[in-house]
């Protein structure tokens, strides 16, 4: 079963884009290439359980087994040794990546306390959107009585152009709520 946001941007993102960009090669158009997902759990140092925690949620996210994450450097303020098991991260392409995003845009982000729009002006540069998340409770299919703290998430977008602002059109398009300066 094809996703529904994949079957828009083919069907309708793509010409959109072709004529706004007044392009006819369709691989010249930007694309979302992967959606990288990053739970930096700092408080896994003193509790192991927070981690697993972090690792359980970001399983039902992405919907496959993320990688946990260790420090590279010892930093004795905080506690830190090498290689230690500090966070999690999952990297989404195809399918599952066009599902999380249809989920972020039309679930999370509506939840979001106080939520006035994304900033137009997260891009690196390169064609590549990331964006914080204070909680992960506000996705719908976690169960806030399982979780005993509130775990933030970086979502990385990365896109085929090296253009910002073709990024931020492709983005627009595919339903992200950037604020309009």
């Amino acid at each position: 079963m094809t996703p529904r946001l994949l079957e828009k941007y083919e069907t309708e993102i793509l010409p959109a884009l072709a004529k706004q960009f007044g392009r006819t090669n369709r691989l010249s158009l930007p694309r979302l290439e992967k959606i990288m997902v990053n739970m930096g759990v700092g408080s896994a140092i003193g509790e192991k359980k927070y981690l697993d925690e972090a690792t359980d949620a970001l399983r039902m996210l992405s919907g496959q087994k993320p990688l946990v994450t260790a420090g590279r450097k010892s930093i004795a303020g905080f506690r830190l040794r090498e290689g230690m098991a500090i966070g999690c991260k999952v990297t989404l392409r195809g399918k599952r990546m066009y599902e999380f995003l249809d989920r972020l845009v039309s679930l999370a982000l509506p939840r979001v306390r106080d939520f006035r729009g994304l900033s137009p002006n997260a891009f690196d540069g390169h064609g590549n959107y990331s964006l914080g998340l204070t909680e992960q409770l506000v996705f719908p299919e976690l169960n806030p009585d399982k979780y005993s703290r509130a775990q933030g998430m970086n979502v990385t977008m990365v896109t085929s152009t090296d253009r910002d602002e073709e990024a931020r059109e492709l983005l627009r398009q595919l339903g992200m709520p950037l604020r309009t300066t």
